[in-house]
């Protein structure tokens, strides 16, 4: 997960600044495990991208053609890999996802020069 201690907010955070060490290494392949899923990531562009933060998961699930305890499973991945939040209101669960946790991920691949370079 992408805490502060570990975060990426530091230059020698980037994975272009120098090797990882193991404990930066594993807590970084959860949340790109957490991401590697097409289901996830398509969940976590729907939360990021909603008007107004938050989304109910009454939206996401009719997105897909998986059951609804599916798609519990896999907001809850992004849930463990500090990537989203929810909160229960009523019948429904409502999702938003952190920013801190998303700029810190942005840092994580970002390189020391951030415009573009050219494709040779």
């Amino acid at each position: 997960m992408l805490g502060e201690d570990g975060g990426a907010g530091g230059c020698c955070s980037r994975l272009a600044a120098g090797p990882l060490d193991e404990g930066r290494a594993a807590d970084l392949a959860k949340v790109f495990k957490a991401l590697g899923d097409p289901v996830r990531l398509r969940l976590l562009s729907m939360i990021a991208s909603r008007a107004g933060g938050e989304v109910c998961v009454c939206e996401l699930t009719p997105a897909f053609e998986l059951s609804q305890p599916t798609i519990s499973h896999h907001l809850k991945q992004l849930r463990q890999a500090g990537l989203i939040d929810c909160e229960r209101r009523g019948t429904w669960v409502y999702y938003w996802a952190l920013p801190a946790a998303l700029e810190r991920l942005a840092a994580v691949l970002a390189t020391k020069d951030a415009t573009p370079s050219a494709a040779p």
